[in-house]
């Protein structure tokens, strides 16, 4: 039950980190308007898209949460099991960085270079997004060891 909980808790986890680091203020941010072309807009034309965008933002948002609750019940279940069968707590941690590294960062690195990103812009979305995993997956870890 507790890794449920967990998924529920890193998912609304993950949308705030993520809305804090993909915001405009941000030099994430604005590196993710760059690759989406929206800082070669006007702004008139900007408002206009997002105000199209915004009926159908709730659906990208759910299958985002969605997928951040599958990973959040991933870390919830690898902490619940370490930690019930004797484990420390801090090999939680290196569980979840083993699983960035060998995971989210390949993954994030192939959609960057099959991708529509170039030059220097496709390096600084990789370690945006990278960075913004990690910190994320270990936020929702010290969160679940305080489950068990």
């Amino acid at each position: 039950m507790e890794p449920l909980i967990v998924g529920i808790l890193g998912a609304v986890i993950s949308a705030i980190i993520g809305t804090l680091w993909y915001a405009r203020s941000t030099p994430m941010g604005r590196w993710h308007m760059e690759y989406l072309g929206f800082d070669k807009l006007p702004e008139e034309e900007r408002q206009k898209m997002i105000a199209e965008a915004k009926p159908k933002m709730w659906k990208s948002y759910l299958a985002q949460f969605f997928l951040s609750f599958l990973t959040s019940v991933f870390i919830g279940f690898v902490t619940s099991y370490t930690v019930q069968n004797g484990g420390p707590e801090n090999a939680v941690y290196f569980y979840v960085f083993s699983v960035w590294f060998a995971f989210t960062v390949p993954m994030v690195g192939q959609n960057i270079l099959w991708g529509t990103s170039g030059g220097s812009l496709a390096w600084k979305r990789f370690f945006s997004d990278i960075f913004m995993n990690l910190i994320t997956y270990f936020i929702i870890a010290f969160v679940a060891t305080l489950f068990f």
